[in-house]
């Protein structure tokens, strides 16, 4: 066997290895670079062309694959503390404005200071809002609801 062949096999069970280690998607891509390059060596291709076909290979797995990997790897993954908070309702406890810089809403029994997504959109207390996003420690909130008491009576 020759010695770009074992190799090959070397860095190809590492990188195996590394990634049941780490269960992160870290080194995956370069174990599909060093199986094409192992191939490469088995045909008998120069030693060039076997470093081109890993570093090519490991870099368009690296590049078109890892967002698909990543996307459906991470999906089962909890969301955890503030991050769990966006796409939640809450409710509006004192007036939004974000022109004073006031405003809080209630999140399943925490209260957070929060801005609303439009500067010139106040959102008054009793109403709901949806958490769109957090930016520092404030809630950015958009109007879902609003209560029965801040409607004009006909």
């Amino acid at each position: 066997m020759e010695i770009e062949m074992i190799v090959w096999i070397v860095l190809l069970i590492v990188a195996v290895v590394v990634e049941l280690i780490t269960m992160g998607l870290t080194s995956i891509w370069f174990a599909g670079g060093a199986l094409v390059a192992l191939i490469a060596s088995a045909l008998n291709g120069p030693l060039w062309l076997q470093i081109a076909c890993f570093v090519v290979v490991s870099v368009l797995l690296l590049l078109f694959t890892r967002p698909i990997a990543v996307k459906y790897f991470n999906k089962d993954r909890v969301k955890t503390n503030a991050e769990s908070i966006v796409g939640q309702q809450a409710i509006v406890l004192s007036q939004v404005d974000n022109l004073q810089g006031i405003g809080q809403v209630s999140v399943g029994g925490q209260e957070w200071s929060a801005r609303s997504v439009s500067d010139d959109e106040i959102l008054e207390p009793g109403n709901v809002v949806e958490v769109v996003a957090i930016s520092g420690v404030k809630l950015i909130c958009k109007q879902v609801y609003v209560s029965k008491s801040q409607t004009p009576e006909s």
